[in-house]
């Protein structure tokens, strides 16, 4: 194998955590942000992208890194090495409630598409690098959907799924239509491509924005009820838009607003 050999661990329902074992001289690299806690004798490095290429010289990391800033990604991830004589844990937990979903990139024929900001960790040399769409539909329409990111590589690697994680095992030709947002990732054998919705009732008062995706089998696909995008869209709606409380939560409260004279932009 290219990639460290990890063993792990999941734990939680709702916040779950990965714990992964490591032997001595194995590393795990994650996003920033991701790391919960370790055990002494295992170092953490901050590494230009996701330090599968350290053997590229520096325009090879520049290259890593310039790769994840298409997908809004930090230019920098944290590798976690165990430099201890014996097995060693470290800990990266979810960033909001839902799911960690284990990837073996060996049974994936070494490659699994995601979502640009559901990948949490993996074994060191997996590479985390961009998959750009070719066709002019997804790329102007598909939304979170445009750049995704591809993890490559035979190790294991860890996503997150917000909310409840539903797995569909698509035969050739099945054809599966998901929200946007709601894909987590999917086979490479997976063809993903965006349809328009349709309908003047839909498009006007859906609700439920223009397009979806529509992914054809053979294949896996990872599909999350709860994208962080949804979840944040509802906070923010149920913020006060002023200082001023009144009529929060009802239907007037808007209105009420301007008569009140409480009409500022």
């Amino acid at each position: 194998m290219n990639a460290h050999e990890i063993d792990y661990q999941i734990f939680g329902e709702e916040m779950q955590y990965v714990e992964i074992e490591l032997d001595p001289q194995e590393a795990v690299v994650a996003e920033a942000g991701s790391f919960m806690m370790m055990d002494s004798d295992i170092k953490m490095d901050t590494i230009f992208g996701d330090g599968s290429n350290q053997e590229k010289g520096v325009l090879g990391k520049l290259f890593s890194a310039g790769k994840r800033m298409l997908t809004g990604e930090s230019l920098f991830m944290t590798a976690f090495l165990n430099i201890g004589q014996v097995k060693k844990q470290v800990s990266f937990a979810s960033p909001y409630p839902g799911k960690i979903v284990p990837i073996d990139l060996s049974e994936k024929q070494g490659k699994f598409i995601c979502q640009k900001d559901a990948f949490l960790c993996a074994a060191k040399g997996v590479s985390v690098g961009v998959e750009f769409s070719k066709k002019l539909g997804r790329g102007l329409f598909g939304g979170e959907g445009f750049i995704m990111q591809k993890l490559e590589g035979d190790g294991m690697a860890f996503v997150h799924a917000g909310g409840t994680l539903a797995k569909k095992v698509l035969a050739a030709g099945e054809v599966l239509k998901v929200d946007t947002g709601c894909i987590v990732g999917f086979s490479q054998t997976v063809d993903y491509d965006i349809e328009f919705i349709g309908g003047i009732k839909n498009t006007v008062f859906g609700g439920e924005g223009l397009f979806f995706a529509t992914l054809r089998g053979p294949g896996t696909v990872y599909v999350q009820s709860l994208p962080f995008s949804r979840l944040a869209g509802r906070v923010l709606s149920a913020l006060p838009r002023s200082g001023n409380s009144k009529g929060e939560g009802s239907l007037l409260g808007g209105i009420g607003d301007l008569l009140d004279g409480d009409n500022r932009f």
